[in-house]
């Protein structure tokens, strides 16, 4: 299925880097031909007061935190100048929300979406949180974009790597994004394991097979860990063959299990090594 309606949630604080990831996002939707809908979310957050009061007056008051809003009409100018820069088609509503009606109303928003569209900080919570919800609540692929290197990325994936461990998540990535699978000059499938069994190779040479019969022609082959965690295989694959946008299925384990314990989802959210896109 073509992708036509992309989703963009706006949270946060502005900054030259989520700014950039904004204009990327917006260039990859006008690559696609896709309405662009923003959702900028304000939120409360707490700011110390930096005024002293002379110690013989009840400054209880004034000693405790101050509440303010997110600035999130930096990020809609932002978006405003990209929609007109690269002509797409766009959406865009403001609301204030506390945390928890925040997910929601994002999840929402998503579910209507063919694709949401996301600027990630590296090692950041709530962008963590957000990508996840989107995940586990939205039923639509994810595609990242690393605020950290917003500037270097491409607006076309001409190298696409899928990370294929023959999954049902795995399965969904592979079929989410055959969009842009098919429209790539290169796509390589690999799978992570110090010793590929059999069975594991017969499945990545079927999945070529299978990505053959919609045109896409595919290179297999597995990859050694030798130690390191799967996410930094997949990390240094990208650097090494200099990779556009990586597929992968999120949480094969358990969500609770990654979070203890590590694993590929949690790495590479944590800090995209390029244009990343997820699908559960």
């Amino acid at each position: 299925m073509p992708i036509k309606d992309a989703f963009l949630p706006l949270v946060g604080e502005p900054s030259p880097a989520a700014i950039a990831a904004i204009d990327k996002c917006v260039a990859v939707s006008a690559d696609f031909g896709a309405r662009i809908s923003a959702l900028a979310i304000e939120q409360d957050v707490l700011v110390r007061p930096t005024v002293i009061v002379s110690s013989d007056l009840d400054n209880a008051a004034a000693s405790e935190a101050v509440r303010s809003v997110t600035d999130v009409q930096a990020l809609l100018k932002a978006f405003d100048r990209a929609v007109v820069r690269f002509a797409v088609r766009n959406e865009q509503k403001l609301i204030r929300s506390e945390a928890a009606d925040a997910a929601s109303k994002v999840a929402e928003y998503a579910r209507l979406r063919d694709m949401s569209l996301v600027p990630v900080k590296s090692h950041d919570g709530r962008s963590e949180k957000l990508v996840e919800l989107l995940l586990f609540e939205s039923g639509r692929p994810v595609l990242m974009c690393p605020e950290d290197i917003a500037t270097e990325l491409p607006i076309l994936f001409d190298h696409v790597l899928i990370a294929w461990d023959h999954s049902a998540p795995a399965a969904r990535a592979v079929a989410d994004a055959l969009p842009m699978l098919q429209s790539a000059e290169i796509v390589h499938v690999i799978t992570a394991t110090d010793n590929a069994t059999p069975e594991e190779m017969q499945s990545g040479a079927a999945l070529v097979d299978h990505l053959a019969e919609h045109g896409i022609n595919a290179i297999f082959e597995s990859v050694r860990i030798d130690g390191s965690s799967i996410g930094k295989v997949f990390e240094a694959y990208v650097k090494k063959n200099t990779v556009d946008l990586l597929v992968m299925g999120a949480y094969r384990h358990s969500r609770l299990n990654e979070i203890i314990w590590g694993g590929a989802t949690k790495t590479v959210i944590g800090q995209p090594p390029c244009w990343v896109m997820m699908s559960r």
